[in-house]
C-alpha cells in the first residue's frame, strides 16, 4: 500500500502532465488557426464527425431509417432534368407561411415566379408517405471563389422502405408534372416566313432560319367565339379526342394528325377560331402562304422545319396559289416526255400533287401531333382531292350571325345578357337578315353606352333588311321582264317559223307543178314520136 507521500507525488506528476498537454494543445490550436485554412479545417472536422457518428450508430445499433438523394444542378456539362423539373414543381408546393422566398421573372414570362431560398425545406406527400426537399446552396470562398461558381442542389429525404417508389414513380411524376406546368405557362408562338431570322423562341431556334416567330397574344377563347354552341362543343370534343389517341393512331397505322376545313363568308370568324384552337391546345401556329412558294421541294423543306404540337394554317387556299391538276400532269407524262423531264417539271413548281403528298402521303409521317387547317370563302372552287377524309377530316361551316351568337357578342362587348326593349327586336331581325358577326361586333364597339350601341346594331339590321328587300324586288322585276321578253321572243320565233313555212310551201308547190308539166310535155312528145314511126 502506497503511503500518503507517494500518492501526493503521483498526483503532482499527473497534474504536471495535464498542464503540459493542455499547453501543447493550446499552442497547437493557435498554430492551426494561423496556418491551416478554414476550408481544410471544416473538411477535417466534417470527416471526423461523420466517422465518429457512424461508429457510434454502429456500436449502439441505431442506424437511421431515412435516406437522402442528392439532385445536382448539372449532370457533367449538361443540365440535370430532374433538378430543372424540381425547381418548377416545388413552386407549387411552397408553404404559404414561409418567411423568405425568391422572386424572378424573365422578359418572356407573363407572371412572377416564387422559388426556394438557401436551406429552405418543402414537404411533399406521395401515396401516403412524406418526401422532404431541401435546397442547398454552397458558395465558394477564399481565393478560388473568383474561379468557381456556386453549387446548387436539392436533397430529397424519405424513408428507406420507400426507395423503389420514389425512384420509379415519384421522380417520374415530378418530371411529368413539371412538363405540364411548363406547357401551361408557355406562350403560344406565331411563325411566319416573312421574317425568317427574327428569332424569338424559348427553345433557341426554329428550323435553320426558315421561320421567324412572335408571341401569339390573341386573347380569344372558345367561350368568346360567336358561333353555334353545338358546333363549338363538337369541335372541342374532336380536339380532345385527337389529343388522347396517340396510341390509337399508331395502332391503326395512321399519322398522328388532323385536318380541318373552315369555309364560309368573310367576317364569320375563321381566323378567330384558329386562334381559339391554338390557345386551347397550346399549339404553335405556322402561317404558310402558298403564293410565296415556287416548288414542291421548297414546300417539303419548310414544312420539315416545323415543330410537333403545331397548327399549320393555309388561309384562302382557293386563291393562294394555282393548284395544278394531277391528271394533266399524268397526261403530260404519257405524251412522250421522258421520266426525268416529268420529275424536273413537277419539282420546279408547286403543284396540287405536291401539297397532297405532304398532307396525306409519305411526307405526312414526318412529325406528330399536328393539325392542318385550310380556310376558304368558296368551298366549291376547291379540288375534291383536297376535301376527302384523311386530308380534311372535319368540314366546319362558319355562317352568318345567329341569335345565340349575338348573345355571346353582347356579353363580350357590352357585358350584358339581356335588354328589356332591344334584344327581342334585334334577334328577330338577325333571323331574317344575312349579317356577319364581324359587322355586329364593329357596331357594338362604336359606343360605350349600352342603349346607343344596341340602337346602332338595330339601325344596321334595318338598313340591311331594306337593302336585301330592294335586291329581291329588283331580281323579281328583272325575272318578269326576262319572262316577258322570252314570250315575245317565242311569238316572233313562231311567226318567223310560219313565214318560213309559207315560203317553203310555195316553193314546194311550184316545184310540184313544174314536175307535172315536165312529165306531161314528155308524154306528149313521146306520143308524137310513135305516130311518126307508124
Amino acid at each position: 500500500m502506497q503511503s500518503f507521500g507517494e500518492m501526493q507525488s503521483m498526483a503532482t506528476n499527473i497534474f504536471s502532465a495535464y498542464a503540459s498537454v493542455a499547453a501543447s494543445m493550446m499552442l497547437f490550436r493557435s498554430m492551426a488557426n494561423d496556418i491551416i485554412p478554414e476550408p481544410v479545417k471544416a473538411f477535417v472536422c466534417s470527416v471526423f464527425s461523420r466517422f465518429f457518428r457512424h461508429f457510434f450508430d454502429r456500436f449502439f445499433n441505431k442506424l437511421s431509417p431515412y435516406m437522402t438523394i442528392v439532385v445536382d444542378e448539372n449532370n457533367g456539362i449538361t443540365r440535370n432534368q430532374i433538378y430543372d423539373a424540381a425547381e418548377i414543381y416545388l413552386r407549387t408546393k411552397i408553404n404559404p407561411d414561409a418567411e423568405r422566398l425568391k422572386a424572378n421573372k424573365s422578359t418572356k414570362q407573363k407572371k412572377i415566379n416564387l422559388s426556394m431560398v438557401k436551406d429552405q425545406e418543402v414537404v411533399d406527400f406521395y401515396e401516403g408517405f412524406e418526401v422532404k426537399w431541401q435546397f442547398v446552396l454552397v458558395e465558394p470562398d477564399g481565393e478560388r471563389a473568383r474561379f468557381q461558381s456556386e453549387k446548387r442542389y436539392f436533397e430529397v429525404t424519405f424513408e428507406k422502405i420507400n426507395k423503389e417508389t420514389v425512384v420509379n414513380e415519384y421522380l417520374p411524376f415530378v418530371l411529368a408534372k413539371a412538363k405540364e406546368i411548363k406547357e401551361n405557362e408557355r406562350a403560344v408562338k406565331l411563325y411566319t416566313r416573312d421574317c425568317p431570322y427574327a428569332i424569338d423562341d424559348d427553345e433557341g431556334g426554329n428550323g435553320s432560319g426558315y421561320w421567324g416567330c412572335i408571341n401569339l397574344d390573341h386573347p380569344v377563347t372558345f367561350d368568346k367565339l360567336a358561333m353555334d354552341p353545338n358546333l363549338k362543343r363538337a369541335i372541342i370534343e374532336d380536339l380532345d379526342r385527337f389529343l388522347r389517341r396517340k396510341d390509337y393512331y399508331k395502332q391503326v397505322g395512321k399519322a398522328w394528325k388532323r385536318g380541318y376545313l373552315l369555309y364560309g363568308p368573310p367576317g364569320t370568324g375563321k381566323s378567330s377560331l384558329i386562334a381559339a384552337m391554338a390557345n386551347y391546345l397550346k399549339f404553335d401556329v405556322y402561317d404558310l402562304e402558298l403564293s410565296s412558294l415556287y416548288s414542291n421541294s421548297e414546300l417539303r423543306r419548310i414544312l420539315l422545319c416545323t415543330n410537333n404540337k403545331s397548327i399549320i394554317v393555309i388561309e384562302d387556299i382557293d386563291c393562294s396559289a394555282q393548284m395544278h391538276d394531277r391528271d394533266r400532269d399524268k397526261d403530260r407524262e404519257g405524251d412522250g416526255d421522258s421520266e426525268s423531264d416529268y420529275m424536273d417539271s413537277t419539282n420546279n413548281k408547286l403543284t396540287l400533287s405536291g401539297l397532297l403528298n405532304f398532307i396525306d402521303g409519305l411526307w405526312s409521317t414526318c412529325g406528330d401531333e399536328r393539325i392542318i387547317i385550310f380556310t376558304t370563302n368558296h368551298k366549291e372552287k376547291l379540288d375534291p382531292a383536297l376535301l376527302r377524309p384523311g386530308r380534311m377530316d372535319m368540314h366546319i361551316h362558319l355562317g352568318y350571325c345567329t341569335p345565340e351568337g349575338f348573345d355571346i357578342l353582347a356579353l363580350n362587348y357590352l357585358r350584358i345578357n339581356d335588354h328589356p326593349r332591344l334584344f327581342t327586336e334585334i334577334k328577330g331581325l338577325i333571323r331574317e337578315v344575312e349579317i356577319t358577326p364581324a359587322e355586329i361586333a364593329e357596331h357594338l364597339m362604336r359606343n360605350e353606352d349600352v342603349d346607343l350601341a344596341l340602337e346602332g346594331v338595330l339601325d344596321l339590321l334595318k338598313q340591311k333588311k331594306d337593302e336585301q328587300g330592294k335586291v329581291l324586288e329588283g331580281s323579281d322585276v328583272k325575272e318578269n321582264k326576262n319572262n316577258g321578253n322570252e314570250g315575245v321572243q317565242e311569238d316572233n320565233e313562231e311567226k318567223d317559223k310560219g313565214k318560213k313555212k309559207g315560203k317553203f310551201g310555195k316553193i314546194v308547190t311550184s316545184l310540184i307543178k313544174f314536175k307535172r308539166q315536165s312529165i306531161k310535155a314528155a308524154t306528149v312528145k313521146c306520143g308524137n314520136c310513135e305516130k311518126i314511126k307508124s
